[in-house]
């Protein structure tokens, strides 16, 4: 389901060739202070802060149901990127496409 990766050049990703490696996939980085370089991790930045606003303690975020419920609100929100689909209902159908292809 993965083509590529694109990150920001924070030195999280210091072992990126590894990272390369073990996925068999290529990690492209994007220049500094360029955001529109990834525009759906940026717009899912913004969705997920309508629910973590900045500044909050995290240590007051239940680390078991409040991360869920968060993904689970933000995987059934219809996108206008996917032509008013879910994130969940496009990636279950690429599955299943995925699945039909196998069967052959």
């Amino acid at each position: 389901m993965r083509r590529r990766l694109a990150y920001d050049q924070g030195k999280e990703m210091a072992c990126h060739k590894e990272l390369t490696s073990r996925l068999k996939m290529p990690v492209y980085f994007c220049d500094l202070h360029s955001p529109w370089q990834r525009p759906s991790n940026e717009n899912l930045n913004g969705l997920v802060r309508q629910y973590l606003l900045k500044g909050i303690d995290l240590s007051t975020i239940d680390n078991q149901r409040d991360p869920g419920r968060i993904a689970h609100s933000l995987n059934t929100r219809p996108r206008a990127v996917l032509g008013f689909q879910t994130p969940e209902e496009v990636f279950m159908d690429e599955l299943s496409k995925l699945g039909d292809a196998l069967q052959i």
